[in-house]
């Protein structure tokens, strides 16, 4: 019995032994310390983000691109009429009291605006990126860098149409940060926002790109931004927004918001945009933009069933200005641009940037349709007038539209209709003479004194040339050509 017992006395302590060893082992995976992670902006990594592509952390790219993102305070002088009432500006008053007396209580006021924002250091002698809003018509600025120095800023240049603007300081051996490339950036790319969020301090915060060529929010007139969720705050516009190597692929500029703080939607100017923009101010001390001269609209299904194509896809040229690049390199009225110097052509904003980007004097190879076979043209892109738009979009107009021409009235043009009208004699058609109130025509943006000049790519010179029209139409929907106030633009009715 007690060889027995003692069998099973070691039997019973290997067991033990057993399950203590196993507990520990699951202990240490179960309970063990995490591996420790990053801090960035306030924001704890999880050890799965702690480490970047390549290896390295993100606290070391972190710590060599904060010591180029500087902070920004402008100061403008603002005039404005105070009012101590509505009464004063009433004629009748004016006449009892006299303009002395008006003039006394509307005197003209000045107010100092102050703006907080953010800046990159681009080269080491001093040169800044940062956003028209911040320094734009400012009469000081001032920079502060990471490491307390301060400096007078003076204003190199600036561009509204991009909110891009270039500063200098009078310094050396600056810290910058290397400019990457944003055209390959991708969906779900992890970026880093660098800038001074409400007056705080400098702040990095981390996301991904959520959208890229985010256009059409009538910010500005050139957008073609990237959308991030990394978060951006008053304060953070002008700053950088960086990629996994360190270097700057934006600047950001704005955010959606109906707080007036970060809401998960922040807009960034892609670096390659705000690069040639920076290159044309030090160089030439203005923005030269390549122009082509031609109005254009966005091509629909509905129009590319018209047009007889078999896709919506590029853009419609609706007008080709008198002498202008497009003129010259055979570019047509009723074109469909596919294809620009080799890139695919997606939409107006896209086209437009392509044409601004491009610089005056190159040649260039644009594809359209024409009559539905591809047409190859080289065009020598000019400079773009400094009092006229690059490329004017005529307002699409398709949505909603009538299915028949109800509610409107046509005639020939006559001496009458030209004089009232404003119309130039060169211009043939009829003209719409009226438009009923809430009618699909007014809804469309139809109106007196507009001339059609096409009806389904069909010419017009007169009343009997539209009624002729008219009686080809098939189905339920018509495609004008209008024009109105020296501009042709295409309108389809449905």
């Amino acid at each position: 019995m007690r060889i027995i017992w003692e069998s099973r006395k070691s039997f019973y302590l290997f067991i033990v032994a057993v399950i203590f060893i196993t507990g520990v082992i699951a202990g240490s995976f179960f309970f063990s310390e995490p591996r420790e992670s990053e801090s960035v902006g306030g924001i704890l990594i999880p050890p799965a983000l702690a480490q970047v592509p390549g290896g390295s952390g993100w606290a070391d790219i972190v710590e060599k691109a904060v010591p180029a993102v500087v902070n920004i305070s402008s100061k403008k002088v603002v005039k404005t009429n105070i009012r101590v009432s509505p009464f004063f500006s009433d004629p009748f008053f004016r006449q009892f009291f006299g303009d002395v007396f008006f003039r006394r209580f509307n005197v003209p006021r000045e107010r100092v605006e102050r703006s907080l924002g953010s800046g990159v250091i681009v080269t080491s002698d001093g040169y800044i990126l940062t956003n028209n809003h911040l320094v734009g018509k400012a009469e000081e600025v001032q920079v502060f860098l990471p490491d307390g120095r301060e400096f007078d800023a003076k204003i190199v240049g600036t561009d509204p149409k991009s909110d891009v603007a270039v500063i200098k300081i009078d310094a050396k051996d600056l810290p910058t940060l290397p400019l990457g490339d944003s055209s390959k950036l991708r969906l779900g790319d992890v970026v880093l926002a660098i800038g001074y969020p409400f007056g705080i301090g400098q702040t990095v915060t981390m996301g991904i790109v959520s959208a890229l060529g985010r256009s059409n929010l009538k910010i500005v007139d050139y957008e073609d931004f990237i959308q991030t969720d990394a978060a951006i705050n008053p304060g953070n516009s002008g700053g950088a927004l960086i990629n996994t190597k360190g270097e700057l692929v934006g600047i950001n500029t704005a955010i959606l918001s109906r707080s007036g703080g970060y809401q998960g939607i922040g807009f960034a100017i892609p670096i390659n945009m705000a690069q040639t923009i920076m290159e044309s101010i030090i160089k030439y001390g203005r923005v030269i933009r390549g122009w082509l001269g031609v109005v254009i609209q966005n091509m629909t299904p509905q129009m590319a069933d018209v047009f007889g194509l078999e896709s919506a896809e590029g853009v419609i040229i609706s007008d080709v200005q008198k002498d202008s690049p497009a003129e010259k390199g055979g570019i047509e009225r009723g074109d469909v641009v596919i294809s620009y110097n080799g890139k695919k052509v997606e939409n107006i904003t896209k086209f437009r940037e392509m044409v601004a980007g491009t610089k005056p004097g190159t040649k260039v190879e644009i594809v359209v349709l024409r009559d539905g076979k591809e047409k190859k043209l080289r065009v020598k892109i000019g400079e773009a007038p400094s009092k006229k738009k690059e490329i004017a979009s005529a307002g699409e107009g398709e949505s909603g539209l009538p299915e028949v021409l109800k509610g409107m009235e046509f005639d020939d043009i006559t001496s009458y209709y030209r004089k009232n009208f404003d119309i130039p004699d060169d211009v043939e058609g009829v003209v719409i003479t009226g438009v009923s109130p809430g009618s699909k025509g007014a809804e469309a943006g139809l109106r007196e004194g507009d001339v059609i000049i096409e009806v389904n790519r069909i010419r017009v010179r007169d009343m009997d040339d539209f009624t002729s029209a008219l009686r080809r139409v098939k189905g339920n929907k018509v495609l004008l050509l209008v024009f109105r106030n020296g501009t042709h633009f295409y309108v389809l009715i449905r």
